[in-house]
Order: C-alpha cells, then structure tokens, then sequence
C-alpha cells in the first residue's frame, strides 16, 4: 500500500511539473498559450536597460546618443508580449547561468548590432569585469568576461555559405560552408542572414558546384544557401550540446507607407513606434522564404523570429545619428535602445532552458 501510494505521488508530482513547467519560463497573464514574439511595445519610464554613454564597447555606426540624438522617448518603450511577461533582462543572472560558455552570433552588421547590444548589456551590469577582447579584425570578435567564464562571440559572415576570391573575381557558393567546424563547438548559435543577398557588391559570380554564373534571381540563390545551411546543421551539429537559433528577417523603414504617410522616404524625423499589434503586419517576403526553409532543418531548432516587433520600431534606427551622418534605417541604435536590448531579452527567455 504504502509503496502503491508513493507511485501515485510521483505520478501526481510528474503531472504538476508538466502543466507547470512553462510558467517557469514566463509569467503567463491568462490561460491562453504565450509566444513571446506577439504583442506590443507599452511606454516604461524604467527604461532604458543602461546608459549608452557609460558602454565603452559601441561601434559609432549605432551610437546614437553621442552622435547627437537628443529625442529620448524611442529609449522608453519595453515589449510586451500579449498573453505573458517578458522577463526583465538580468545582466549577473546571465553570466552565472551561462558560466564556462560560448555563444556566438553568425551573420551580418546586423548580427553585429546584435552582438553590441548584448556586450553593453553585461558589461552594465559587471561593469568592473574584466573583459578579454580577441580579434578585432574580420572574421571574429571576441568578448569574454574572465570572472564567469563567459564568451560572447560574432563571426562576420554576410552570406552564410562561403565568398573566395578567384581570378576572375569573387565567387559565392551557394554550395559551401567552410567555417563551420569553428561554429559547431559553440554552445550556443544565433544565425542571420538576408541583408547583402539582394545587393550585388560583395560578389563578382555566383557557383553551384560546378557551374558559374554572373548572376542569378536572389531570391533563389537565398534559398539554395539556406538549403545548404540547414544541411550543414543536419549533418555536423550536435543538437544535443548545442543550441541553435536562426534569426528572423530585421526589417528595414525607408518607406512611409508602411506607417500610413506616403511619401516619407526614410525614418529620420520618427520618434515613437507604429501604434498597431505585431499580429497585424504583413510580413517581408524573405521572413516566407526563410520559415520555409528551416522546415528542412530535421534536427531542433528555433525561429528567433524578431520580425513583427521590429517592424513597429520605425523610431529605433540611428537615422543621421551615427559616426558617419549618413541616413540608416536598417540597423539599430544601441544604448537602451529596446530593439536589439529587447532581442537580447527574448533571446536569453528563448534559451536559457
């Protein structure tokens, strides 16, 4: 009887775990299930996450505030997704969990602003750590926070699958990834890719074995070079020790229309985001292409699908506030700037357990 009774309870206790378990990750508002990427941006005079100015770490291109953005308002607002709370982000929580890892951001400048945003956020919360730079120069960069063990590293890779130099110019193929045995150790990997892929300067030809070609539809070869990372991902990654993120399409806004004022050709005068719910927005394209090209992904992944919460940001970007004074409305501002400080925050929500 009395062990009878012990098997029910650890069946009951079994039970409670399980219906329990994702409110150990997010504090849910009702009973309804959560994605963390649908919701709205709320005004929070607690924010912003760090004084942008006290971050020795920030490239000029997303420092906003130096470079003489004096509107202070896009630093006040704080996502919230619509049927659970987003945990505010912990800088000293994320080391002592992570201790004795590496997580590397793979990708573009926008990986990079990323990858900046996520240094200023620790470093303001250790800010007498003891941080060992490595590498300065393209491929990598490397941040590590000594007392912790922590090292928070960027690949530059614009296209994912390799560029080489040939004698009649630059060759990207479609069909090649030749640093991956540096990604696949790390323990954890956050992909991007997109931006360079409908812009022709960074290669002369473009290869699929043995075929090259001066040019092809970009949209295809985008998914041809996905298709070859997500074989990558199948064949070398241990999915096991590793855990593996792909980040969505950050969107980009030279275009009024997408905020109801035709005409307007870029985000300089913006100052507060698009007042509608991410669920409401028509997507870019290549977000399609790229979900559907993960589904050939067999081993667990996730969609770090930061796309609708960006695109109500028309207010986050460095305009001509940025070392060089020219227009950007595709990357991010950095020092507290909730746009790439908020992906930090989903992303420590999506991978801390």
């Amino acid at each position: 009887m009395g062990f009878e009774m012990r098997v029910y309870g650890w069946i009951a206790m079994t039970i409670l775990v399980i219906f329990l378990y994702p409110c150990l990750c997010l504090d849910k508002t009702n009973r309804r299930s959560c994605n963390i990427y649908e919701g709205s941006w709320v005004y929070d005079e607690s924010y912003p996450l760090y004084d942008s100015l006290k971050c020795p770490h920030i490239r000029g291109e997303f420092n906003c505030l130096k470079y003489g953005r004096v509107d202070k308002q896009y630093l006040k607002y704080r996502w919230q997704p619509s049927n659970c709370n987003l945990p505010r982000f912990d800088g000293k929580s994320f080391l002592k969990k992570f201790k004795g890892k590496q997580i590397m951001f793979i990708g573009d400048s926008l990986s990079l602003n990323q990858w900046q945003s996520l240094i200023c956020l620790l470093h303001s919360a250790v800010p007498q750590a003891t941080i060992i730079q490595q590498g300065g120069n393209h491929p990598i960069k490397n941040y590590t926070f000594q007392d912790y063990g922590v090292s928070i590293i960027l690949f530059h890779s614009n296209f994912l699958v390799d560029i080489e130099v040939k004698k009649i110019g630059r060759v990207l193929k479609l069909d090649s990834i030749k640093h991956g045995n540096l990604w696949k150790n790390m323990d954890v990997l956050v992909f991007n890719t997109w931006l360079w892929w409908y812009r022709k300067q960074l290669s002369d030809y473009i290869q699929i074995g043995n075929k090259i070609v001066k040019d092809m539809d970009r949209t295809k070869a985008y998914k041809i070079g996905l298709t070859t990372w997500a074989n990558w991902v199948n064949t070398e990654v241990d999915t096991n020790r590793t855990k593996v993120l792909f980040q969505g399409i950050s969107p980009m806004h030279y275009n009024g229309t997408q905020w109801q004022k035709p005409g307007v050709t870029n985000c300089a005068k913006e100052t507060t985001p698009i007042n509608r719910p991410s669920s409401s927005l028509r997507l870019p394209p290549a977000s399609y292409v790229l979900q559907s090209m993960l589904q050939k992904v067999k081993k667990p992944i996730q969609l770090f699908n930061i796309t609708a919460l960006s695109e109500l940001r028309k207010d986050g970007h460095p305009s001509f506030h940025n070392i060089f004074h020219g227009i950007d409305c595709t990357h991010w501002c950095v020092g507290g700037v909730p746009v790439p400080d908020t992906w930090n925050e989903l992303l420590y929500a999506s991978i801390k357990n």
